[in-house]
């Protein structure tokens, strides 16, 4: 419990820190939020001031910033310069999309990551060298290429799959985002195969399998029990990086599919400035990052009871 709490407080200092600095950021970045909204017209300097004054911007930069963090921790994220809708509200109507397409792009780097690493550990020859190959390929190919390639072979030439839309209900949505979900998750696919392959074979040789296999265990008790289980210790690790990055990974392939989630909504609002709806979602980003590891570093106990977490034993 004293690990966690710890864990926790050290969350909501990255948290703190974080939202500074995206805060600051925006602010320091070129451009100021009264002349988009002015959408370059010649305005009197009296306009001019009245709209600063309406948006506290003659205010002192710490105490916007403290405005700002009282509101966020109250629920509370500012409006929309572009749209004039509170921010709470624009981004709730577009982070169903952005997190069933995470969700689901997770499990496909989950089952195709770790299973294609473990058969390609403990099968030799022709399987082996085409994941190998596979994760190099993954390795290799940027997102936005393979989202391009996926639309057009699976989308407009054979029509499996629509290209663009996020659809309606849980089955028409999870066939709109096949295609997006499988692009996003093709890098982290590649780079779980390759540690999960990596890490079980190193497991075979350690001595404690060895000593099972000698003593007459059956070999499959020896593969799930010892080998699989204990070489997840790395595996969970990247895993969770790599499902943490999907979020911030996920505008590519929204941009591509034309999704209406979070991605395709920080792109235009970065090139508005679109100052409360940036730093929501950049916050938003953060905090997934920073729970997922809080989630792995827990589930290491889980998978390795030799690991204590009294002891602050971190998953990094």
């Amino acid at each position: 419990m004293t690990y966690v709490l710890k864990r926790l407080g050290a969350l909501i200092a990255v948290l703190i820190v974080s939202s500074f600095i995206v805060f600051s950021g925006m602010y320091l970045a070129p451009g100021s939020p009264e002349q988009f909204l002015v959408q370059g017209r010649t305005v009197s300097p009296e306009v001019l001031a009245a709209i600063r004054a309406q948006y506290g911007l003659d205010d002192p930069f710490l105490l916007r910033y403290w405005h700002w963090l009282v509101g966020v921790i109250q629920g509370d994220f500012g409006r929309s310069l572009l749209t004039q809708q509170d921010v709470a509200s624009l981004i709730a109507s577009r982070l169903p999309t952005t997190l069933f397409l995470a969700a689901f792009a997770a499990i496909l780097i989950g089952v195709f990551g770790v299973g294609l690493g473990v058969l390609a550990a403990t099968r030799s020859g022709l399987f082996e060298k085409l994941v190998v190959f596979g994760s190099n390929l993954g390795f290799a190919v940027p997102t936005f290429f393979a989202a391009l390639i996926l639309m057009f072979v699976f989308g407009s030439n054979l029509g499996w799959f629509p290209v663009s839309g996020s659809g309606t209900g849980f089955g028409d949505r999870l066939w709109h985002l096949t295609l997006p979900a499988i692009a996003l998750a093709f890098p982290g696919i590649a780079v779980v195969a390759r540690i999960t392959r990596t890490a079980v074979r190193e497991e075979q040789g350690s001595e404690h399998v060895v000593m099972a296999i000698a003593r007459g265990v059956p070999k499959q008790l020896v593969l799930w029990r010892h080998t699989i289980r204990n070489s997840m210790l790395p595996v969970s690790t990247v895993l969770g990086t790599q499902i943490a990055g999907l979020l911030a990974s996920a505008f590519v392939i929204e941009y591509a599919f034309t999704l209406d989630g979070l991605g395709a909504l920080l792109v235009n609002s970065v090139q508005k400035k679109d100052f409360a709806v940036v730093q929501a979602i950049a916050l938003i980003m953060v905090l997934a990052f920073g729970i997922i590891n809080l989630i792995v570093d827990l589930l290491y106990a889980v998978i390795d009871p030799r690991v204590r977490l009294s002891k602050g034993v971190s998953a990094r």
